[in-house]
């Protein structure tokens, strides 16, 4: 059976977290050229960069839950106040609470808002 890659990414992390999010529905895939990628990060580009392979008869199944995981990703990371750009996490106060939290800020890629993790759990 042929094998096609679903989708390519530039680091190890999202790669394998969308294989495990696949795992989780029933879908076998792996990921591939990771370790050349990692070690020899300039040869990326030259091959493709880190790929997410499902089998053929699995690609249409795997293609529909990344559709749904991206919407859901692209929902939680949505700024709630102009609503078109992304919640970035831009620094981490480590002197928030007299140093005994870090906490986490969040900087819309697009209108600038602002927020801690706290109101960003209280968006969601």
């Amino acid at each position: 059976m042929e094998s096609i890659v679903l989708k390519r990414f530039d680091n190890y992390f999202s790669a394998y977290i969308l294989q495990t999010k696949l795992t989780e529905f029933g879908v076998q895939s792996y990921v591939h050229d990771e370790n050349t990628v990692t070690i020899t990060p300039f040869f990326s580009n030259a091959i493709g960069n880190i790929k997410v392979i499902v089998s053929e008869k699995d690609f249409t199944e795997a293609s529909r839950l990344l559709k749904i995981f991206e919407e859901e990703e692209n929902k939680l990371s949505a700024c709630p106040n102009c609503n078109e750009g992304k919640m970035i996490l831009h620094s981490v106060d480590e002197n928030a609470n007299n140093g005994s939290v870090n906490v986490a800020v969040f900087k819309c890629d697009t209108c600038g808002f602002e927020m801690n993790d706290a109101e960003a759990n209280n968006h969601e």
